[in-house]
């Protein structure tokens, strides 16, 4: 009997002496079995726990902002903020992906040599990168300064110091993912970094500086800084007994070859998800774009589901790829999907249940966003119907298709948010970026039943488990 059996068969009766056996196995999975199943279904619950409680302290950063900049200025540092992690998805080269793949594969080969090398040379490209890309857009702003809203221009500038240690931040939490290590990977970006924006920003204002978006905007640089390194010096000891010193293979062309399509769906899922909010800056004023960035945080609050499980899963597609391991890969993909729909439901219920409460939160007017939850909610669980099939067609080589598809829902993100803003305002932004997630989650499903003969979808995956026998 399997863990996931009550996933599998999710409106079924059973006897007692069936739900006793799963009772048994859920909890010998959460003590550890030693088995690869119980290794990953331990990496599931450690990460939806981490994002649980880093998505709480996520929202509860984002109250206090608002509070303290007021709506004005939290709408600007929105900006700047997705701006910044916008640019940084697209400027890691794909190596935060990546790594989830050459990793495992290093490790089965016992290639400790090209895994020195890969460890080592991921960062430092990452690295490289966000300084360029950073630079570079500096310059943009400051060059095209004349067009942009002048209270935005200090604040991007300024976030985009931030750019090289965020993206070799990012590297490093697929690494520690990579590892099963969770907390390593998850804690200092999801719990230590919000925490300390925030820490940073309330000790600037004590000391006198004013409490606006500049302001947070440096709280966010040194923030980035000093997580990074602590998280640099974490997984440098936790890597030494893992992987002694010795000689390192560089193979950059092979890794830049494989990681540049990750990057693509890396992002194109980014600009998917955070499109929105700046598309709304350039047609609405700060006040209003505020009002959206709550509502779409606080729909994070169900999002984070889907990105705890595709986090926990893509190292593990991987691994079972390069041990031809096509049922394992199946049954794998069977869970993942039913991880991620299920919570995913239950919280958009109970979500859209005290949503009023948690948006006047915020401040006054802000609970005039509550329609764009429901209306965004939709997208959210479209995508989580289908799973993490995005991490399941990048681990298995299918990489350039999955970008072609990220490609075309971004571009239909966009000419749909360029029609609807302007006739529908805010609802319009939501409109169009749920209609194109749903036909993302779509393009997804079907590619990876059409390349690997692998439902990812719910309601048939629903179907197939009730008719299982339940020792399967």
């Amino acid at each position: 009997m399997r863990f996931s059996a009550f996933w599998e068969k999710p409106f079924q009766s059973t006897a007692l002496s069936q739900a006793l056996g799963r009772a048994a196995n859920a909890a010998g999975l959460l003590r550890g079995d030693g088995t690869d199943q119980g290794t990953a279904g331990r990496m599931a619950v450690s990460t939806f726990a981490i994002r649980v409680g880093g998505a709480a302290l996520a929202y509860l950063s984002q109250i206090v902002l608002a509070r303290l900049l007021g709506a004005h200025d939290y709408g600007i540092y929105s900006v700047a903020w997705t701006f910044l992690i916008v640019i940084g998805a697209m400027t890691c080269g794909g190596f935060s992906t990546s790594v989830s793949r050459f990793i495992p594969q290093y490790l089965q080969k016992g290639d400790m040599d090209g895994l020195r090398g890969f460890l080592r040379v991921s960062r430092q490209t990452a690295f490289f990168l966000g300084t360029l890309a950073g630079v570079l857009g500096i310059g943009l702003v400051f060059v095209f300064r004349t067009a942009i809203d002048a209270d935005y221009v200090l604040p991007l500038i300024v976030v985009l110091f931030a750019l090289p240690f965020f993206t070799f931040g990012q590297v490093q939490d697929g690494i520690a993912r990579s590892y099963d290590w969770p907390s390593l990977a998850m804690v200092p970006t999801y719990i230590w970094r919000p925490l300390a924006i925030l820490l940073l920003l309330v000790l600037a204002v004590l000391a006198g500086w004013r409490a606006d978006a500049l302001t947070a905007t440096f709280a966010v640089v040194s923030a980035t800084i000093v997580i990074a390194l602590y998280q640099y010096v974490h997984l440098k000891g936790r890597l030494a007994p893992r992987v002694p010193s010795g000689p390192r293979r560089v193979d950059l062309r092979y890794w830049l070859a494989i990681s540049a399509p990750m990057l693509l769906v890396d992002g194109f899922l980014q600009l998917i998800t955070s499109a929105d909010v700046i598309m709304i800056s350039f047609f609405q004023d700060p006040d209003k774009v505020a009002v959206y960035f709550a509502a779409s945080k606080t729909l994070a609050l169900v999002h984070f589901v889907y990105f705890a499980v595709r986090s926990a899963s893509a190292h593990r597609f991987s691994g079972y790829l390069h041990n031809e391991d096509q049922a394992g890969l199946a049954a794998y993909v069977r869970k993942a999907t039913h991880w991620t729909f299920w919570p995913s439901l239950a919280a958009g219920a109970g979500l859209l249940l005290i949503a009023p409460l948690l948006l006047r939160l915020f401040g006054g007017g802000f609970e005039s966003g509550y329609p764009l939850i429901a209306l965004l909610m939709i997208g959210v669980l479209a995508r989580a119907s289908v799973g993490p099939a995005d991490a399941l067609l990048t681990m298995t080589g299918h990489q350039k298709s999955c970008a072609v598809i990220y490609a075309a829902t971004f571009l239909m993100n966009v000419v749909f948010n360029l029609a609807l803003i302007p006739l529908l305002g805010l609802a319009g932004a939501a409109i169009a970026t749920s209609c194109a997630i749903f036909f993302e989650a779509t393009a997804l499903a079907l590619t990876a039943k059409r390349k690997l003969q692998i439902t990812t979808f719910i309601v048939p995956l629903l179907f197939a488990s009730r008719e299982r026998p339940v020792d399967q």
